[in-house]
């Protein structure tokens, strides 16, 4: 009977796991007061910053998310006028991935046109959300 009740707590407990993760994973957060916010630049990320933002995304070399992010993010660069998109191999950059609290890839950071970190999701992002992030950055500095 014991062995009944393990079965079931380890069940709910999984099940609710599975869920957090699920509900956050691409998910856009702003944790950081404006104060607080990192500042990238060009040299920081090895490539120019967007005329109006710059999508930042941290992969690794096996991530299948990872390609698929790099896909969207490339095509909404591609669509909206003054957004570049680099790609930071993780571990490549392990000073940087350190410096930003990078723990999983993909990791997509959402610069404005002054290289501050806007925003971050860590998981596959909607587009509808990549967008959504991207007009709070372009706002920042209007």
């Amino acid at each position: 009977m014991t062995g009944l009740w393990v079965l079931l707590f380890a069940l709910g407990f999984s099940g609710c796991a599975a869920w957090g993760i699920r509900r956050t994973n691409g998910a856009f957060r702003d944790g950081a007061r404006a104060d607080d916010r990192e500042r990238l630049s060009a040299v920081d990320i090895g490539a120019e910053l967007g005329e109006r933002a710059t999508l930042v995304q941290f992969s690794s070399a096996f991530c299948a998310p990872c390609r698929a992010t790099r896909v969207l993010l490339t095509d909404i660069a591609k669509t909206v006028d003054g957004v570049a998109t680099i790609d930071i191999d993780a571990e490549e950059n392990l000073d940087l991935v350190r410096r930003l609290h990078i723990m999983r890839t993909p990791t997509v950071l959402v610069l404005d046109a002054a290289g501050t970190v806007s925003t971050r999701a860590s998981g596959l992002p909607r587009r509808e959300q990549v967008l959504a992030a991207l007009g709070n950055a372009v706002g920042e500095r209007q």
